[in-house]
């Protein structure tokens, strides 16, 4: 049975991916907005009640409920697919809503997962915590060895997950060899590309099967809403996610789905000058005395900088990290010196944010998960903004002025 769908903006099929962002979406309502609209509603109304019965047997594409489908959420979606390189999209709540309604998706107990043990450390918890209790067994592996992937993979393992760079370290998985290897165990690969955003880096045309969003992060770009989105193919979307997003309602708002859809328009030129600036930043903190060690995939130094360049369009992201020498105090008040950077854990803003992993994105891991991911109490963050160089320069030249005193 044929289904009928949503009309489709009228687009050249070779449209490249910055006309993509700016354009991609719903066609015009019948007034012929030049912005897309946004829909503040929570129920559409159907013109007959066989009409209605039909929406909700899913026999004709339409809106129905905001809690599954609304015509922003829906142009966000499309746009933010079109960009990655897949199919279909499905908008959440936050970016740990995402990965939530991936497993429910996915997965059941008794099920594996292979994951990188450099991961967000929310995700670390709900993997191991969260859907521990709940039967899902979860391994964890270095981000950057091939070889205990490979190994940790188990009859039962029916996904993969990694982010690439990780969050804070930049370590950098090998996507097409990491897709091999879970597509010849019968599992599906995920990445989360949060840190580069489809402007860098496609994870899916290098064999990723899900691409996974904090639409917080760049895609917003201007740290106002929380957002999280799942790339992937039509099938796997309607038919594994949108199920349980009609169950469970990990939604995202129409307001903050709009949102992220203009954040989108200038995702290409923020990325690429945001990059800019944290190379400038990473070349300047590797000559400070004060600083033991600097991660960046832009860096010759960067253990996986040759496989970055070709997998993130030559680009290193915006984000760089960088150890001092003095422990948890030393970076204490390196941090507190400064006067222009925002000291918050949220990154993808415009404005270059400041934070100690240890203490708060990774905080409620143990010394023990922490230090097997890299996460040392010198480690700081730096989250790079549009700020002057010159001026973020000043800023921490003043917090390694203070440890020299």
């Amino acid at each position: 049975m044929s289904i009928k769908k949503l009309p489709r903006v009228d687009l050249p099929a070779d449209v490249r991916l910055d006309t993509l962002a700016v354009r991609e979406g719903l066609p015009p309502s019948q007034w012929g907005e030049n912005s897309e609209a946004l829909f503040l509603t929570s129920s559409f109304v159907h013109p007959d009640a066989a009409t209605a019965a039909a929406r909700f047997a899913n026999e004709e594409e339409a809106f129905v409920y905001s809690r599954f489908s609304n015509p922003t959420v829906t142009m966000m979606e499309r746009r933010l697919a079109a960009l990655e390189g897949t199919e279909a999209c499905i908008g959440t709540s936050s970016g740990m809503a995402a990965i939530l309604l991936l497993v429910m998706g996915l997965l059941k107990a008794g099920d594996h997962v292979v994951c990188s043990q450099s991961v967000f450390g929310s995700t670390i918890k709900l993997l191991q915590g969260e859907f521990g209790k709940f039967g899902v067994q979860t391994s964890f592996v270095s981000q950057t060895d091939v070889a205990q992937w490979r190994t940790a993979i188990k009859p039962n393992t029916k996904l993969l997950f990694a982010e690439s760079p990780t969050n804070p370290l930049t370590e950098v998985c090998d996507i097409a060899t990491l897709a091999t290897i879970a597509h010849d165990a019968g599992a599906l690969l995920a990445v989360d590309n949060c840190f580069c955003s489809p402007a860098l880096q496609q994870p899916a045309k290098l064999g990723a099967d899900i691409v996974m969003h904090s639409g917080t992060k760049y895609l917003d770009g201007q740290g106002r809403v929380i957002a999280g989105a799942l790339c992937a193919g039509e099938q796997l979307v309607n038919e594994k996610l949108v199920p349980v997003m009609r169950s469970a309602g990990m939604s995202l708002s129409p307001f903050n789905a709009w949102v992220v859809l203009k954040g989108l328009e200038t995702l290409s030129i923020r990325m690429r000058a945001q990059s800019e600036r944290a190379m400038a930043m990473a070349q300047w903190l590797e000559t400070q005395a004060l600083v033991e060690r600097v991660y960046h995939p832009s860096l010759p130094s960067h253990p996986q900088h040759a496989l970055a360049m070709a997998q993130q369009s030559g680009q290193g992201g915006a984000v760089v990290t960088f150890t001092v020498k003095g422990g948890r105090a030393a970076a204490f008040a390196v941090i507190d010196a400064t006067r222009i950077c925002s000291i918050t854990a949220n990154l993808g803003d415009t404005k270059t944010t400041i934070t100690h992993p240890a203490s708060t994105t990774h905080g409620r891991l143990s010394e023990e998960q922490r230090l097997a991911a890299g996460i040392t109490q010198g480690m700081i963050r730096l989250a790079v903004g549009l700020d002057d160089v010159e001026d973020l320069k000043g800023d921490l030249a003043r917090g390694f002025a203070s440890l020299a005193t």
